[in-house]
């Protein structure tokens, strides 16, 4: 069952579990048949699918299922849409390469049924980035989305119905077991969620002998050297940090200052921040998903509102409590002031997780320096931790990822097989 955040006694959605070895069945055998098509076929299906969900209500769903406010909702909405489109021509891209010494080449053909395991707190924009790519290359989807966000998955199967071969695209809700039959099952495992699961999912998929690629979470850092623009800085580390309750994996949960001057100018910009009503469009702070997450975040020193829903209040917290090595999903922060640019860089890279790293400097030539510092799968300079292009390569390091990267062309090295071709007169 799958309630409201910000109004807890509005059930969006109850269904039953659904069959993921039936499930995964019948996308098997429709994939035969897509595998078959031509790049035509399969983008003219994905640009169908991207104008059904562009004209879709789901902004309005995403909104009444997670709590994401509706400027952010909109926003993944439109990153669907263009997720499709990116992904259908991808469709006409070379699939190989031919080598010298003879008629010598490589071709990639798809693996198969993609079982693709997804998290609430990007109920389209992940399971599209997932299903997008695997779609495109030839193979099947089959989505086990979070009990949380099983509105927004059958919506968008809704969408997808009748734009594909029957069965090639699929839904099934339920928890941890439907998530087991699923990786028992597929071909090709891509999973979003936490760390724990995560590794489940990759010894499990290494145990069948099948690809693995999984993101994790993370413990993103913002380091603000001294010459940085404060104000610029200050505004992009408060919404990275606290926007959407700071429920995503690319939030930034530790800021690590050189200087003065960060921590008040951070300050006020966390309190401009309107929390509230998520179908606000003024509002940036809206309710984490549940109780337990609303009691987790009041545990690390928070402090839940007053209100009928799951709201915390943005809240920054200084060094040397459980939140420097820990990921707690939602509006908490910790500053910590430090002498120098290498403490700086030393303090980001000391946790388990390695997903984003941010620096704000006006020194580029610094930057570039310590880019190659930093262990982390991405690195941004004067850009916020918290926000990914669907265009470049996705994925941490450590910790906080396995496998192969997510979208762009990584995608297809992910979602397929080369196979060596050599041909004799």
């Amino acid at each position: 069952m799958s309630t409201s955040p910000q109004s807890p006694e509005d059930v969006v959605i109850d269904v039953p579990e659904g069959d993921a070895v039936g499930a995964v069945a019948r996308a098997r055998t429709a994939q035969r048949e897509w595998a078959a098509t031509g790049p035509a076929v399969r983008a003219a299906a994905l640009d169908a699918i991207a104008d059904a969900v562009a004209g879709s209500d789901l902004a309005q769903l995403i909104v009444r299922e997670v709590g994401k406010p509706i400027t952010e909702a909109k926003g993944e909405v439109a990153r669907a849409v263009a997720i499709f489109r990116y992904y259908a021509q991808q469709a006409y891209d070379p699939i190989g390469e031919t080598y010298p010494g003879g008629l010598f080449l490589t071709v990639r053909r798809p693996r198969g049924v993609a079982g693709l395991i997804t998290p609430w707190n990007f109920p389209l924009a992940i399971p599209v980035w997932k299903a997008a790519p695997a779609l495109a290359f030839g193979n099947a989807a089959v989505i086990k989305p979070s009990p949380d966000a099983t509105a927004c998955a059958l919506r968008l199967a809704e969408l997808v119905e009748g734009h594909l071969p029957e069965g090639l695209f699929a839904v099934v809700p339920g928890g941890a077991d439907v998530g087991t039959a699923l990786v028992d099952s597929a071909d090709v495992v891509s999973f979003t969620g936490s760390g724990a699961v995560g590794r489940q999912v990759a010894i499990a998929a290494a145990g069948r002998g099948i690809p693995a690629q999984c993101e994790m979470g993370g413990l993103s850092a913002a380091i603000v050297l001294p010459d940085a623009d404060l104000d610029r800085a200050a505004a992009d580390i408060a919404y990275a940090a606290m926007g959407f309750a700071g429920q995503k994996c690319t939030a930034t949960k530790r800021v690590i200052v050189v200087g003065s001057g960060t921590r008040d100018a951070l300050l006020s910009a966390v309190d401009a921040l309107r929390i509230g009503d998520p179908a606000d469009p003024t509002t940036a702070v809206g309710p984490v998903i549940s109780a337990a997450a609303r009691d987790r975040v009041v545990a690390a020193g928070g402090s839940a509102l007053d209100a009928d829903g799951w709201f915390v209040r943005p809240t920054l917290v200084g060094p040397g409590t459980r939140l420097d090595r820990e990921e707690v999903f939602g509006p908490i922060a910790t500053i910590t002031e430090v002498a120098d640019a290498d403490a700086a860089v030393a303090l980001a890279n000391a946790t388990d997780y390695g997903l984003v790293t941010a620096l704000y400097t006006a020194d580029l030539t610094a930057a570039l320096s310590y880019v190659e510092r930093c262990e982390s799968g991405l690195v941004k300079v004067n850009m916020p931790t918290a926000g990914v292009d669907f265009h470049l390569p996705f994925g941490g390091e450590r910790g906080s990822g396995y496998g192969g990267k997510e979208q762009g062309k990584a995608a297809a090295a992910f979602y397929t097989l080369s196979r060596t071709v050599q041909l004799s007169r």
